[in-house]
């Protein structure tokens, strides 16, 4: 396993030599939710055959050939794997591994095992500062408060300082008020907050998309005004861009890409339908250059997920500066009770990003 001085310094190099830095690796797409901005619980993967803890061992160190990654372990709900600990410990061996849950299925011995793990950061779904609305469009009740009751959970059981937990939230039609509510909730129990617009492709309809624009804004002046927004600001600041007419230039399958829970590899999740190689089957360089290869000529504007928009951001000088203390340095928990505080001038003027590696 390789030290984290390491595989910083590996991610590094991962960026100086243009290659993708972020994978999206879809654990299962089986889900105990049903929630209505959102039809993967749907998606006939749910029902193929998924990778043993093997398999996750073979392709992480296969992935290190391009060498560490930043990978976000999602789904579908990736906690329903029994053995979502044992996967996690595969990644990390050479990647920082990322897992994204609805927290439902946290428990105090759960949380204690991912943290001891190593995972470098876990992700619970929160998208009103209330519960009804949250539990009607995640179509389970109670699942606003299981999931800050996975916060806590998660938060209390760190073992190292690095590790974060994050809550974060799909910005919707009805739900931009609540945002400041949700940062500051957030900082209360020690974690951070990101933010992502809904994307219509999951589901092929525009009901869920913000409306009226005019957000970037007020993101920006949360950003400025709460410690734990983890945001990048570059990131942020394109939202209104992205919901009157798209944000052109998508770089997937250059700096990021997807594997599907069969091991297909694809430019990016949207496009899993059409997968360009196999983990399993597929060398290294086959899949990177079939990954640029498809990526050329891309002008889909259908999407500004986290995955998209934040490791884009690195790959301009004003964001890449806004990342540097969040990639550099161990800023584990925020500090209690400074949910409302300004920030210092200097480093912490700079928020990391949901690329939120020390």
């Amino acid at each position: 396993m390789l030290r984290p001085t390491e595989k910083k310094w590996r991610l590094f190099r991962t960026w100086a030599a243009g290659h993708p830095l972020w994978c999206a690796w879809q654990v299962t797409y089986r889900c105990n939710f049903r929630c209505r901005f959102c039809h993967y619980w749907n998606d006939p993967l749910g029902r193929a055959t998924e990778p043993t803890v093997a398999d996750y061992a073979t392709g992480s160190a296969k992935l290190a050939r391009l060498r560490t990654l930043l990978v976000s372990l999602a789904g579908g709900e990736p906690l329903l794997r029994r053995d979502i600990c044992d996967i996690v410990r595969a990644v990390g061996a050479y990647h920082f591994p990322f897992v994204t849950t609805n927290g439902w299925l946290v428990t105090p011995a759960l949380a204690r095992e991912l943290m001891r793990a190593d995972t470098w950061g876990v992700s619970v779904s929160i998208d009103y500062a209330r519960p009804q609305p949250h539990d009607a469009r995640r179509g389970r009740a109670g699942a606003w408060e299981r999931a800050w009751r996975a916060v806590e959970l998660l938060s209390a059981s760190r073992v190292h300082a690095y590790q974060r937990v994050n809550v974060i939230a799909v910005l919707m039609d009805d739900n931009a008020d609540d945002l400041e509510e949700l940062l500051d909730q957030a900082a209360r129990r020690e974690a951070y907050f990101m933010v992502q617009p809904y994307g219509h492709l999951k589901t092929g309809s525009r009901t869920y998309v913000h409306g009226n624009g005019a957000v970037s804004p007020r993101l920006l002046d949360l950003h400025r005004r709460f410690r734990n927004f983890l945001s990048n600001p570059r990131y942020l600041a394109q939202f209104d861009q992205y919901l009157t007419g798209g944000v052109g230039g998508c770089r997937a399958g250059r700096a990021f890409f997807n594997i599907d829970s069969t091991g297909d590899v694809a430019i990016c999740v949207e496009h899993k339908d059409r997968p360009v190689a196999n983990l399993a089957r597929d060398d290294v360089p086959t899949i990177l250059a079939r990954l640029r290869q498809a990526s050329r000529g891309n002008a889909c504007v259908g999407c500004w997920y986290n995955c998209r928009g934040e490791v884009e951001s690195l790959y301009r000088p004003r964001g890449l500066l806004a990342s540097l203390p969040t990639l550099l340095f161990d800023r584990g928990a925020p500090r209690k009770g400074r949910a409302l505080a300004s920030r210092h001038q200097g480093a912490d003027n700079v928020a990391g990003s949901t690329v939120s590696i020390p």
